[in-house]
């Protein structure tokens, strides 16, 4: 069973779908924001959540009895997002992915996993690529290789687009090795026909339709907000559900919002399983 440090964790978007794979385990979590914090407490009762990733380093992990197979981050978007200013990935918010890289080279896990708008692969405009560029620099310097693909809500069946790089990477470069873990997990993915080609370029991954309808074989359900005869993708209750006002409603959509598509999690999680 991997043991996963859930970083950035939202709502629990990463967990939920590596749990459902049944290899995996979320160890703690690290989220700075209280709403999310106060979801994440209701659905994982009995896991340590941690407040400030700043703040968090191996040997208080290793305190507390945990010790990660697996570190997970989608990092703050908002100074890569096309939606922001486009600061860039050293800004203030975006730049928490060097606390990310900082942590991932401090507790070494076996495996990471980060997630990010595709725009990461882009910008900035005047040196195309370079933000990415920096994102595996950093790795390679701490001894880890990537893969990476883009992926879309839609190829695991959402009605709408939400594109994200997902970057998986191992401690292969540690020992001379060319990070074939790695890639075979990726190539995993394809070969279980839920994905067609290999995640080793910036391109839009293409999903099989019978890939697709396969992923899911019973709806999604997180507490008691989908429920049975409604769409398992429906991206917002009656308004009779909301039963305690707009702002409560408005901290939900912004949770919703934030968190990555717990199918795409899924299907990485089996992968690594796989090999």
């Amino acid at each position: 069973m991997f043991q996963v440090l859930d970083l950035f964790s939202g709502i629990g978007g990463f967990s939920l779908g590596l749990e459902r794979t049944g290899g995996f385990k979320t160890a703690a979590f690290c989220e700075i924001e209280e709403f999310p914090r106060r979801v994440l407490k209701k659905h994982w009762p009995d896991v340590r959540i941690y407040k400030d990733v700043r703040e968090l380093n191996a040997q208080r992990l290793a305190d507390d009895g945990i010790i990660p197979d697996v570190i997970t981050g989608g990092f703050p978007c908002q100074d890569i997002s096309v939606a922001g200013k486009q600061g860039g990935i050293e800004a203030e918010r975006s730049g928490l992915w060097g606390e990310l890289c900082r942590l991932i080279g401090d507790i070494r896990p076996r495996f990471a996993i980060v997630e990010n708008v595709a725009n990461l692969l882009s910008g900035p405009s005047e040196q195309r690529g370079g933000w990415f560029g920096k994102v595996l620099g950093d790795l390679a310097q701490i001894g880890f290789d990537a893969e990476w693909e883009v992926i879309s809500a839609k190829d695991v069946g959402c009605p709408h687009l939400r594109e994200r790089v997902w970057i998986v990477a191992n401690a292969g470069c540690k020992h001379g090795e060319s990070g074939a873990e790695v890639d075979e997990i990726l190539r995993g993915v394809s070969k279980n026909g839920e994905v067609s080609g290999r995640a080793e370029r910036p391109s839009k991954t293409q999903f099989v339709a019978d890939g697709r309808n396969k992923l899911w074989s019973a709806k999604p359900r997180l507490g008691r907000d989908l429920l049975d005869g409604v769409s398992p993708w429906m991206d917002e209750p009656d308004i009779p559900r909301v039963g305690v006002g707009i702002p409560d409603r408005s901290k939900r959509l912004k949770g919703i919002g934030n968190a990555i598509v717990p199918q795409i999690a899924t299907l990485i999680g089996q992968a690594i399983l796989d090999v």
